[in-house]
């Protein structure tokens, strides 16, 4: 990877308990029914065998996937951070475009990003645009629909 996958401590436990259940739970159940579907004789016209072996290698990329993520990942607690009067990681940002339309955007990490949540990825154009910005500051970014201008209206961090 070219740059830190900063994620917080909630993002990470996420992804250890996906990778823990996927692991722990449901590989050894499927292995189980794969080997008994395996012993049932022809294995071209087993659905169980077919389906379980197709869903084994499903389960194994998604492991390998979420053991590189976190691996690669830089948890930073947003409580922590030392200057709340800028936007970094972790912050909760209310901004306004130039029609006063407000938003409220939590940055995190984007392997936890959920916009119908608000929760926009540090390394989306928006967030990149609004990294260091201070209360008042206006940033400009260019998104899919065109070039807009926001405006920090109030920042905010997890308490400590």
């Amino acid at each position: 990877m070219d740059r830190p996958n900063y994620i917080t401590p909630s993002g990470y436990n996420t992804l250890s308990a996906e990778y823990r259940t996927l692991l722990g739970d449901e590989r050894p159940k499927l292995v189980e029914v794969i080997s008994w579907a395996a012993g049932n004789g022809d294995r071209s016209e087993n659905g169980d065998y077919i389906y379980g072996r197709k869903r084994l290698r499903e389960i194994d990329r998604r492991l390998g996937w979420l053991a590189k993520r976190m691996k690669a990942a830089v948890v930073i607690d947003p409580a922590a951070q030392p200057d709340r009067t800028r936007v970094w990681f972790g912050a909760t940002v209310t901004i306004a475009d130039e029609d006063d339309v407000e938003r409220v955007l939590t940055l995190v990490g984007d392997d936890e990003t959920d916009a119908a949540a608000g929760r926009i990825g540090w390394n989306a154009p928006l967030a990149r645009a609004l990294r260091g910005a201070a209360l008042g500051d206006l940033r400009r970014v260019t998104l899919p629909a065109g070039e807009k201008e926001y405006e920090v209206i109030a920042i905010a961090y997890p308490a400590t």
